[in-house]
């Protein structure tokens, strides 16, 4: 049996027209009702470019208030929105465009080289189409059918178009209210991509809540810091490098008391890191989601955060989450399981039989339960080291590099070894403003961690390869290290 319900955009501007939906930086604002028109506007646009019900149309782009319009104006025309990676090559983006089935690609950019041999067009030369007339724009939306596509990140192997359905979006907007709550004031900051997950699910959590979102173009330090402390933002998603940097940005000063919440997700954070927010009275919730899950799944909520430090919290209401040893305390991977979960990936039958087993996602994620059934993420299953026979998790390694005064940003991988399989090698970003040496680094590992895990080799970067989200690309790792001579 399906759900229908009014679409969500429109009811919004009904309920609320005069609300504002975006704010940016530099001051403009745009309400519900305004961003209405305007996808309604768009829509017509795209109906005279002869896109249709079930088109698949990719969008490339940063952060801007155009993206958000054209995402909606697909909804309107029951049109599949592909999100690609703005810092894909070329050839990345054809790859995606033909195993997407993509028939219009959208742009920012005018400029933008031709990357594909189907029909291209930019925002600019969109908003000058003259609009379709007698065009039926969509008043519903069947929560099952798929509304957008994205890819999965692609921090190992070859990426999968990862299907959202509406209701996918909907019980993801819906679980996060039931857990985070919603207040009158809330207005929530979006520094990540909206072609990520956790952008795009804000976006949405603001039409369907009613709620205003901040939306920068990219992250920046200094204007979330200014947003947080001056535009009454009172939620911001954030990964770990994100935090690092507010933190350091933020100095002695403390966050107003109406910010409420920092999501952090992109994996574990190090223990160090959390415990100066504890100090700092900075309300940091961690969560665990993916691509797959249509954003988080598992939250830790307020009245846990200091008690369970290091933990991604229990599954939203919704949700199901085990480990495959069943056991407590013991290291296992990560089985989720609820109406935020993605109906599959797109073309890609070996990959829908693999991951999926009686409506359990197979996370490749890896982590255990305590007695309590709070979650703890250790790592990705493929990142796994495994040296002489022992287990080795990058992300232990990388908690305890952290902890070492000058380094900022740490990054653990697995390297071939003629007598071990693996060792552990370690990519490190220090302060410049403090010496700190190898041998410094490993002597001081040594107080951390067993000998087995101790890094064989340390590389000084002065960046790690990250992905749009933030996250650490361990893969990226493996290529720089060949290159090292």
């Amino acid at each position: 049996m399906t759900t229908v319900i009014p679409h969500w955009l429109t009811k919004q501007e009904n309920l609320s027209p005069n609300e504002i939906a975006i704010e940016l930086p530099d001051g403009t604002m745009l309400t519900f009702q305004q961003l209405a028109n305007n996808s309604r506007q768009k829509a017509k646009q795209l109906a005279a470019l002869h896109v249709k019900k079930g088109d698949h149309i990719a969008i490339l782009s940063a952060n801007c208030v155009d993206m958000a319009e054209t995402i909606h104006a697909c909804s309107y025309m029951e049109a599949v929105v592909v999100l690609l990676n703005t810092r894909l090559t070329a050839t990345e983006c054809r790859q995606q465009i033909e195993d997407a089935n993509v028939t219009l690609v959208i742009t920012e950019d005018t400029k933008q080289e031709k990357i594909s041999d189907v029909q291209q067009i930019s925002y600019a030369e969109l908003n000058d189409l003259p609009a379709a007339k007698d065009i039926k724009l969509a008043e519903e939306i069947d929560l099952s059918n798929v509304f957008t596509m994205m890819f999965t990140s692609g921090t190992t192997g070859f990426p999968k178009a990862v299907q959202h359905t509406y209701g996918n979006h909907w019980w993801s907007a819906t679980s996060s209210a039931l857990n985070l709550g919603l207040h009158r004031d809330d207005k929530w900051l979006i520094p990540l991509p909206l072609f990520h997950v956790s952008g795009l699910s804000t976006m949405l959590k603001s039409v369907i809540y009613g709620m205003p979102i901040y939306l920068m173009e990219k992250f920046d330090v200094h204007l979330i810091h200014d947003a947080i402390m001056n535009k009454k933002v009172t939620i911001a998603s954030v990964v770990t490098v994100m935090l690092q940097r507010l933190l350091k940005y933020l100095g002695d000063e403390r966050y107003p008391e109406a910010f409420r919440c920092m999501l952090l997700g992109g994996g574990p954070a190090p223990e160090s890191l959390l415990l100066e927010t504890k100090e700092k009275l900075i309300p940091v919730f961690q969560s665990y989601g993916m691509t797959e899950t249509a954003s988080q799944i598992v939250t830790l909520s307020p009245r846990d955060a200091l008690e369970k430090i290091g933990s991604a919290g229990k599954p939203l209401f919704p949700a199901q989450l085990k480990i495959s040893t069943n056991q407590p305390n013991e290291i296992g991977e990560i089985l989720v399981k609820g109406p935020m979960v993605t109906p599959g990936y797109y073309r890609r039958k070996d990959a829908n039989e693999k991951s999926f087993n009686e409506g359990w996602l197979s996370t490749g994620d890896i982590g255990y339960l305590d007695e309590e059934g709070f979650l703890y993420v250790v790592d990705r299953r493929s990142d796994l080291i495994i040296s002489g026979g022992e287990n080795i998790y990058p992300s232990e390694i990388e908690n305890a590099l952290l902890q070492i005064k000058g380094i900022q940003e740490a990054g653990v991988t697995g390297w071939q070894h003629r007598e071990w399989g693996e060792v552990p090698i370690a990519f490190i970003v220090a302060n410049q403003d403090i010496d700190i040496t190898k041998e410094f680094v490993h002597t001081s590992l040594k107080e951390r961690l067993a000998s087995y895990k101790l890094p064989k080799e340390y590389h000084f970067m002065d960046q790690l390869p990250r992905n749009a989200a933030n996250k650490l690309v361990r893969h990226e790792l493996k290529r720089i290290r060949k290159e090292i001579k």
